[in-house]
This record gives C-alpha cells, structure tokens and sequence, in this order.
C-alpha cells in the first residue's frame, strides 16, 4: 500500500491535548495510520478538533503493544489501539477528560492497569538520550526538533568552537561507534581533520542488514534531524563540505523521513552555503543500498556509493585517510550521530556520568525472541543482561527459561545462562567471546537446539559473503557443511575441533568484519553448549527436539491428555485418535513438521 506523506501541522493550541501516535514502521504495520486517521474523523465528526491535536510520531520503543498513542499533558499511554476505539477516546478522554481504562496496559504482576510511561517496567530501566525524541515529537516538523533544543549544538560549535574544540569534546565524551566495532569516535574524527586532501566526505551508515536489527531505521524515521545535526557536526571537526547517508532500500519510511530533514534543514539555513552566517558550508545526500549486509562494511559500503560492486578492499589505507573516491572519508552509523549533537550541547563530563568508564554513555538495543516485551530499548553501557532480560523484557515467556542471548547479530556471539549477570559493555561481551555489535539482541528461551542456531546464523553470513577472499568464502560453506552434517546425524568425531580450526583460520585470514566475526556463533555455541554438540555427533540425538532429521515422534500416554489437538494439526493424517483414547503417530506417515509438538499444551509429544 502506498504510504501517503506526512504533512507538517502548524502547532496546537496550547490548551489543546497533543495525542501522540506511533508512527513508527511497526506500528504502522499494525494500523496506526488507521487509527491516526479515526481519530481525526471523530474529532471533525464531534466538533472536537481545536481540543486535540494528532500527531504521527516515531517508534516510542514498546513494539509488542501496538499501536500505541501518548496523551499529553495528561501522560497517559494507551496500547493496542484499533480505529473502533477512536470514538470512547474523544467521547470520554477529549470531552470529559476521563481515562478509558481498558485501553490502558495491563501490569502482569499487580494485574491492574498502568496509565503512565513511568509506572510501566519495559520503561523504567530505560534512560533516553539517543532515544530522546523519538515517540514524542513530529520527526516531519522540523520546529518540533528546534524546540526540542535542536540544532542549537551545530549553532555551538560553528560559533563558539574550534574545529579542534569539537573534536577533543568527542574524544574527552569516550563515545565509541555504535555500527559494532566500538572504536573511539573522537579518535577516527582526529585522524581524518589531519589527513591531508582539499576534498574530505562524511558518511553516515544506515545500513544495518543485521536480521532482528531495527535500531538505526527507528532514530531516522523517528528522529531524523538528530543525525542531520551529527553529520554537520562532524563536517565541521573534519572540514568536509559534503554528507552522504546511505541507507538500505528496505527502509522506505526512513528514506522519505530523512529526505524531508534535509529538505527543511536546507529551508532553514542549516544546510548548504554559509551556514548560520559563517564560512562553514555543507551538505548532504541520500544514496540507498540494495541490500547486501557486506555493505555494511565501511570500505564497501564506499564502493558502492561510487557506483561499484560492494566488496570491501584490504587496508591500509585506512578510510581515514583514503576512502571515498580516495579522499580523507569520514564514516559513523546512525546511532553514533546522533549521539553527537548531546555531547556537544552538554558536554563530555555529562556524557560520561552514564556507562562505563571504557564504555561510556547508552546503548540502543533491538530486543527480540523469547521474551515478554520486545522492542526499541536504550540502557546505560553496564547493566546487567538480567536486568534487560527479567525487568525489561519482563522475562521468558510461558513458564520457560532463559538458556542463552544472541548479541551483536548473526556475526555476534552467544552469551549463555550461566553469565546473565554479565555488564553489557564493550570489554565484557569480548571475554565472552561474543561482540557488542549494533545492538540486536535476541533472546533464546531453553527450547532452543544450540548447534541448528549456529547453523541458522552460519547461513545468513555464508549467504551474504560477498566473496573476495577466500577464507570467508570457502572457510564459511566449509563449516556450514559441517553443521549440517551434525544436525541430520552424519556427524562424526573431530567434527568438532575442525569447526575450531577452520574458524580461527577465517578469523584471522579474513579481508573484513563480516569473515572475521562470521564464526562467533559457532565458537561460543561450542564454548558454552559443547555437550550439545556431542550429543548430535555422539549419539545422533537433538536434546531439543529441534533438528528433524533426528527426530522419531512420540505420544506420552502419561502426560497426553486425550484432548485431540495433535490430531486436528496434523498436515498428512500421520496421527490416528478417538475420543477419550492416547493419540498415536505413524512414523511411516510422519514428515517431522513439529506441529503436534507446537499445539500439545501439556508437552506429550516425545
């Protein structure tokens, strides 16, 4: 469905209730726009409409509730709207200033409802800095984002700081890149303002192909003139005069939202000659990927904004000094920038108040898989897995347990139960032999086979290995064949220690992220669940009950109930059962779909 374009609305009246409606690509997807446009049909409909103002916001985070809407002033969150509720809204809430209660989430453990954002636990281990707009202005208004204090730390540096000001202030702020490598920010903008060359470029990677991954879509669609600010901060330290934000093609909605952001802010001065009245001039332009996760790699994500294949090319020369169209480029994800215009704004002190002292500030987290409550979360650098697995995420859920979180993306590592009260910063995540990565982070409840995730993991990065160097190239399909071995009971011993070989061969021959991380998966899966690894080899056994090809299915006459569900999923009749009678599968008949497994309430199917 086509999606109509956001218009900028002229303010409300200050009176006037402000009903803030996620406009975020998942609540989107679950009808906000529907509701949006309800709501405004009951307001004209009612006469209603100078006593509230509708505004299509970005994702404020709580995925698994929507759509969802914010009431200010009155702080009130409403969860799982649907356009029939448009009407008691305006009747009660607009007209009378009562809160409709059934539309109000609904705490699992006092078993009452929550009006406010505060009283909500997804919400209240979260602090939002990176975050700080999103949800609660109109990322289309860029006089929302200035009275919100944007742009007033790009006003700062131009006409109070030196070039060398803004880049110490980075570099004394300890930010570290937020797109997976956690090198200093500051660090990489001093190298490049002291590369030689009349020509420098600035580029901010919008790219984030990590599956689950939904982060950096979230700040451009939802707070977009945050990271134009960043990138002309940045500009400014380095003495680039061009921006370029490449963004995949999958990301429609932050494609339009960041082009209307660089349209207002050159409307406004912010971008192009003289900025702000000062010699200072920069501006910025949009180039969308096509989808390869390699691109996500600096070096060639540069190629193929030149119009090249995307493959990465060896280094040195580093970016710093020679990168796109081999001039000094200076490269920063989109969480990164718009961590800039705070920094600035409050300085590096301020900064470090949060995190750690090597990982200072917070860190933006896709929080996906087994758990409760998903979504966009943004926590200080330190907190406790656990902490961000029972609090936030609000545990696992059906009774299960926590058996392991999948960090860093499909290159990243598994960190298991046994380390849950691990910080999760930089230098923590690494001893467990996992990488901080852009921020998915999956949870894995203890249905989970271990060896078929490393294969599933293994697929995606062998699949998108672009191929250049041989080490990723072979050395992946190589382990990959491996697992598959294993999980269809072909494995055999030594399998496991030619997985360890083969992939510190691929980490230490491989031309770039993507190869050197690619084994991750594998080696903490070994390193934490190599019983389940021995048990497939061993005994052609999935202790899950996940890899098919080892399977044989079962009805515990002990634990069945009689109740016939097994019976009604069946997709080939492979299960004969009568009333009051234990249901029995034929294995001859049996493909092995899991079905029965997935509907049996009571955990009869063996």
């Amino acid at each position: 469905m086509a999606r109509k374009k956001q218009k900028s609305k002229a303010p409300p009246d200050n009176n006037a209730y402000r009903l803030l409606v996620c406009g975020g690509t998942g609540c989107i997807s679950a009808g906000s726009l529907q509701v949006a446009e309800a709501l405004e049909a009951e307001l004209r409909k009612t006469g209603l409409k100078k006593k509230a103002h509708i505004v299509l916001t970005g994702c404020i985070g709580s995925c698994n509730l929507g759509p969802v809407m914010l009431v200010e002033p009155d702080e009130v969150f409403y969860v799982h709207l649907e356009p029939g509720d448009a009407k008691e809204i305006v009747a009660r809430h607009i007209r009378k200033g009562e809160v409709v209660e059934r539309l109000l989430y609904k705490d699992s453990e006092k078993k009452q409802p929550v009006a406010a954002l505060s009283g909500i636990r997804f919400f209240s281990k979260q602090t939002k800095r990176v975050l700080r707009n999103c949800g609660v202005i109109d990322p289309a208004n860029i006089d929302e984002y200035i009275g919100a204090g944007g742009y007033s730390a790009v006003g700062k540096a131009l006409k109070k700081m030196a070039r060398d000001d803004v880049v110490k202030e980075v570099l004394d702020s300890g930010l570290r890149g937020r797109g997976g490598a956690g090198f200093p920010t500051g660090r990489k903008w001093q190298f490049c303002k002291g590369a030689q060359g009349d020509v420098k470029y600035v580029i901010c990677n919008g790219d984030e192909g990590d599956p689950g991954a939904f982060m950096d879509r979230s700040v451009l669609e939802g707070d977009p003139h945050a990271v134009v600010e960043g990138m002309l901060i940045s500009g400014y330290a380095i003495g680039a005069t061009q921006g370029y934000a490449y963004i995949r093609a999958e990301y429609p909605l932050a494609i339009e939202r960041f082009e209307g952001a660089i349209e207002q802010a050159r409307g406004r001065g912010y971008l192009g000659d003289k900025i702000l009245g000062t010699d200072f001039s920069f501006d910025i332009e949009i180039r969308i990927g096509a989808g390869a996760f390699v691109c996500g790699e600096e070096t060639a994500l540069m190629m193929s904004i030149e119009g090249k294949r995307g493959m990465p090319r060896p280094r040195p020369p580093f970016p710093a000094h020679e990168g796109l169209w081999k001039k000094p480029t200076c490269l920063n994800n989109v969480e990164t920038l718009a961590s800039v215009p705070m920094i600035i704004n409050n300085g590096a002190a301020w900064y470090r108040e949060l995190g750690t002292e090597k990982s200072p500030g917070t860190k933006v987290f896709a929080l996906a898989g087994n758990v409760n409550n998903t979504g966009l979360v943004e926590v200080p650098m330190g907190i406790t897995l656990r902490e961000i697995v029972e609090d936030i995420g609000g545990g696992i859920p059906n009774g299960r347990k926590f058996k392991a979180a999948q960090i860093g993306g499909p290159s990243g590592g598994c960190i298991p139960a046994e380390h849950i009260d691990t910080p999760i910063d930089y230098e923590s995540v690494k001893k467990l032999g996992a990488i901080m990565g852009s921020g998915g982070l999956i949870i894995i409840d203890d249905k989970a086979c271990m060896v078929n995730l490393a294969k599933f993991f293994l697929e995606f990065v062998q699949d998108e290995s672009c191929g250049k160097c041989p080490p990723c190239r072979i050395g992946t399909k190589l382990m990959l064949d491996t697992l598959t071995r294993i999980t269809k009971g072909e494995g055999k011993p030594g399998d496991i220690d030619d997985l360890e070989k083969l992939a510190q061969h691929i980490k230490e021959g491989s031309l770039c992220g993507l190869g050197q991380t690619a084994p991750n998966p594998v080696l903490t899966t070994i390193r934490y669940f190599r019983d389940e690894y021995e048990e497939h080899i061993n005994n052609k056994r999935c202790p899950a009950a996940v890899c098919v090809d080892l399977l044989l299915f079962e009805v515990s006459e002990e634990r069945c109930k009689k109740c016939g569900r097994c019976y009604e999923v069946c997709p080939v009749d492979a299960i004969r059962w009568k009333k009051k009678e234990t249901a029995v599968i034929d294995k001859a008949k049996c493909i092995k779909c899991r079905s029965c497994i997935e509907v049996c309430p009571f955990d009869a199917i063996d």
